[in-house]
Order: structure tokens, then sequence, then C-alpha cells
């Protein structure tokens, strides 16, 4: 009905939802999947409805006042995922658990099985090699070096 994987599974957990809210609304003696594909039609079609009256904005993909254009922000962003990929491994594993899976030193340093010392060395470096392959790279740097 969606022909969108995403709003699928909305729909699909929103008539489950609807579904359990009103278990005891259902006719004992009446198809059960009858009755649960008559709910997702009818939220998919009340969901319809609601958007032709009131469009939906994404609020993910309004720029913010004032900011970059979404062309600069998107050249930073890989130029950041390239510096990335130029990294060591080993620093940019560190970099990666600390800084994106927002663990602390020491679960780094158990995950790593080295010592909380290398870890906070390690993302130091790291840092610092990426902020500069950054810079370079919006010089050209890293389109050079592939």
């Amino acid at each position: 009905m969606t022909r969108d994987h995403e709003s699928a599974d909305d729909l699909v957990q929103d008539t489950l939802e609807r579904a359990l809210s009103r278990w005891a609304l259902r006719r004992r003696d009446g198809d059960l999947r009858a009755w649960l594909f008559a709910i997702e039609r009818n939220l998919h079609v009340s969901s319809i409805r609601t958007r032709r009256r009131r469009p939906e904005s994404a609020l993910d993909a309004a720029d913010e006042p004032g900011g970059p254009a979404t062309q600069e922000a998107g050249l930073a962003a890989r130029d950041a995922l390239e510096a990335l990929d130029h990294l060591p491994e080993d620093h940019r594993t560190v970099l990666l658990l600390v800084g994106v899976e927002d663990l602390t030193y020491e679960e780094t340093a158990r995950v790593l099985d080295l010592p909380v010392g290398t870890v906070m060395s390690r993302l130091s470096r790291a840092r610092t090699r990426l902020r500069a392959l950054i810079e370079t790279g919006r010089s050209g740097y890293l389109r050079r070096v592939k």
C-alpha cells in the first residue's frame, strides 16, 4: 500500500498498536486477519487524508537559518569521511569507538585490550591527524592522494 519500506513498517506498527488497544472490541467469531487488514487499510487512508490536508515538512531537511549551504555541508562531510579513511586503523578504531559509539576510555580500553593511557594517546593523535587531514583535504590533498 505505501510503496515505501519505512512507511510500511510504521503502518504495521500502528496497526498492531491500534489492534491491541481495542482488543476487547473485536468480534470473537470474526476473522482476525480480516480485522487487522481493515485496521491497516483505515489507518493508511486516514494518513493519506491527513497528508492532503496538512503536508509534512521534514525537520531534518530544513536548513538552519543562517547556516551553510547544503552543498558545502555535504562537501565537508565527504572530506571528513575521506580523511577518516586515511587514518591508521588503530587511530580510526579508537576515534570511532569514543567519538561515534560514545564509549568511555575505560570501555574502549576493554574492547581493544589496551591500557587506558594508550587509548587516550591514540585518540589525541587521531584527532590531531584527522583535523590536519580535513584542513589539507579542502585544498585537494585527499583527491591527489587517491
